[in-house]
């Protein structure tokens, strides 16, 4: 049987605050190596057999970050799968089901989340395969991570009866207290609840519409009415809409009895707090792991981050400290899966730094914030090699652009013409302008926008070769 790769890339990652941010969240950092977390997640696949070229679900706004991420490891061939909102893993999962479930001979999905780290792929291997053999008899398997210690951070899986390389599900346990979770290491009975299943998709559409019709309703309804362009498609959004939100364990595993858990013993980890990935993370003979530049006197059990400075720790035991352009976070290690209490805090209170940091991606490049005031506003802009933004305007400020780097095409209301190193030019509040790369090269330019609004909503586009909204 064939295997359906199904990358689910939604979440904010709000605990790997500051650096894990809504609008750029923890699957597409480099955490592990200088891969991200999606892009490991993918190429940890190299090697199954009758393997399909993957699916990933995500959302909207992630779209041409995680298409861009696949093609710098060779990933073209994919199906981006657009949910209209997030609504939970049971009906994006059911999505990516529907998407093949009219196949002659409709796969195996592999089901994993975009954020984990596996550090043996030989394992992870036979444990699918495992897991493949018992999907084809009508199963739905997850896998169960060999628990190392009495974690209160994760669900765990109690195992009833073997059943072929697995287990039957007795139960599955929420996050419990540590007293609970130390009982069930000690009875050699319970596993780490992963999050990655293998199941056949026409089997878990058939479970779905017993276990919890209206989503099977609904994502089939979504699915009939998608929109497809190029790799992306955009199931109906208000056939989508009254979809319930919920996770694939409530709607189907924890009612199913032909429920399975295969082991995992690989190195799993889902990196859900800073203490997380300090764990798996090399470390010097003091127990201190850093990126960046970091340097350490007296300390020991320390995990540093520096993304833009250098970080300097004296006399500290378990204590993470994450530096980033805009933000600092220091906290107990063992506090830090509070972080995500400092993340609802900012919401709360209306700031910005959990949303995005000051470089901010788009399918063009990028733009940092460099400099803000009451009526101006100065960013650096990278544009790649032939790409070029949308034919705009803006109500509320003009802008002056001076080119750093490159070869600029500048139009602005009639004109068009170009800009080199060095020189620069005005747009005034209201004129229609695009600025383009035509050169080999990357476009570097200095923009200077001043008035009395400078919101990035004060854009109206006419033209986009992103397929943006025109307003």
């Amino acid at each position: 049987m064939e295997i359906q790769p199904v990358i689910l890339c939604g979440g904010a990652g709000s605990r790997l605050w500051p650096l894990s941010r809504r609008s750029h969240p923890k699957q597409l950092l480099s955490l592990q190596n200088d891969r991200s977390l999606l892009q490991n997640t993918l190429a940890r696949l190299h090697g199954l057999p009758a393997l399909r070229s993957p699916i990933v679900v995500c959302n909207e706004a992630y779209r041409f970050l995680v298409r861009q991420q696949l093609r710098d490891i060779g990933v073209e061939d994919v199906c981006l799968i657009l949910e209209p909102e997030g609504k939970n893993t049971a009906p994006a999962i059911a999505l990516a089901a529907q998407a093949v479930s009219e196949s002659a001979e409709p796969p195996s999905l592999l089901v994993l989340p975009s954020d984990h780290v596996i550090e043996d792929q030989s394992e992870f291997h036979n444990a699918v395969l495992k897991a493949v053999d018992l999907a084809a008899i009508g199963n739905l398997v997850t896998f169960g991570i060999t628990a190392a210690s009495p974690e209160t951070g994760y669900g765990y899986i109690e195992r009833g009866g073997e059943v072929g390389g697995g287990y039957r599900i007795n139960r599955f346990v929420e996050k419990p207290i540590l007293k609970d979770a130390e009982a069930y290491l000690a009875s050699g009975q319970y596993f780490w609840n992963s999050g990655m299943f293998v199941f056949d998709a026409k089997t878990y559409l058939s479970k779905l519409a017993v276990h919890a019709p209206a989503i099977e309703a609904c994502t089939k309804n979504a699915w009939r009415g998608r929109e497809v362009d190029e790799v992306f498609v955009r199931p109906d959004a208000s056939a989508f809409s009254p979809c319930p939100n919920v996770s694939i364990d409530y709607a189907v595993m924890e009612v199913e009895p032909k429920a399975a858990v295969v082991p995992l013993d690989a190195g799993w980890s889902d990196i859900g707090s800073w203490q997380a990935l300090w764990t798996i993370a090399e470390k010097d003979r003091q127990g201190n792991a850093v990126r960046g530049d970091v340097l350490i006197q007296e300390s020991q059990d320390c995990y540093a981050f520096a993304d833009n400075r250098l970080v300097t720790l004296i006399g500290l035991e378990g204590v993470v400290v994450v530096e980033t352009a805009d933000s600092v976070l220091v906290a107990q290690a063992s506090a830090s899966q509070r972080v995500k209490d400092i993340v609802d805090q900012l919401e709360t209170s209306g700031r910005e730094e959990h949303i995005q940091h000051r470089r901010v991606y788009r399918p063009w490049g990028w733009y940092e914030s460099v400099d803000r005031g009451p009526k101006h506003h100065t960013k650096r802009i990278f544009v790649a090699p032939g790409e070029r933004l949308s034919l705009q305007r803006h109500e509320h400020r003009a802008e002056h652009w001076v080119v750093v780097a490159g070869t600029a095409r500048v139009t602005c209301e009639s004109k068009v013409f170009e800009l080199i190193e060095n020189e620069s030019t005005f747009i005034p509040k209201g004129a229609k302008h695009r600025l383009e790369n035509v050169g080999t090269d990357a476009l570097e330019i200095v923009e200077v926008q001043s008035g009395d609004y400078l919101g990035e909503d004060d854009i109206t586009r006419f033209e986009d070769a992103y397929g943006r909204s025109e307003s």
